[in-house]
């Protein structure tokens, strides 16, 4: 069914692919309607973002979710309410081969970066001192290290900077040793 204006004529069309002769409604014949669509975007708040009332302009952190023509925001905790996704914390760990004396290695990364901070022998198994609050590095024996640290984007750089920096430190070691 469609709307033709043929000639200054408006005429609706009801073709039904039969063999009858098609039907064709004049513009007196068909009733006048209208429709209206609020164009308001509203999302509501669930679950444990919900508990708390918001004041006028404060802002509100979550996921939007929207699903039949509703939005709503909710906490990524509460993510696993309404579908099979999950969210976990990724921990990674990294063994290098580092002979070199760890005090050096702390001495040299404290030049590098801002925050070092040794961890007490109580919180780890050894020596061990934490860059940027974000990467632990213990030492595991005398020819081994590790890296420790959860996995967030800024994780990610500060650890990559910092095993960088320590197969650096490495080959500096190498060819001061060959001189």
């Amino acid at each position: 069914m469609f709307m033709a204006d043929i000639a200054g004529v408006r005429v609706l069309y009801t073709g039904d692919y039969s063999r009858e002769e098609d039907c064709h409604l004049c513009a007196a014949e068909i009733p006048q309607f209208s429709l209206y669509f609020n164009s308001k975007k509203m999302a509501k708040t669930i679950r444990r973002l919900a508990e708390k009332t918001l004041e006028v302009g404060e802002s509100v952190c979550g996921l939007l979710v929207k699903k039949a023509f509703t939005c709503q925001i909710m906490a990524l905790d509460d993510l696993h309410v309404f579908s099979q996704l999950s969210t976990e914390n990724i921990s990674q760990r990294i063994t290098i081969a580092y002979s070199g004396a760890f005090g050096v290695l702390k001495h040299r990364l404290k030049q590098i970066f801002e925050s070092v901070e040794s961890l007490p022998d109580e919180e780890s198994e050894g020596p061990a001192f934490r860059v940027h609050e974000r990467l632990t590095v213990k030492y595991e024996s005398e020819k081994h290290i590790s890296l420790h640290w959860r996995s967030d984007p800024i994780s990610d750089m500060v650890s990559d900077s910092v095993i960088i920096s320590i197969l650096l430190i490495l080959i500096l070691i190498l060819i001061t040793s060959y001189c």
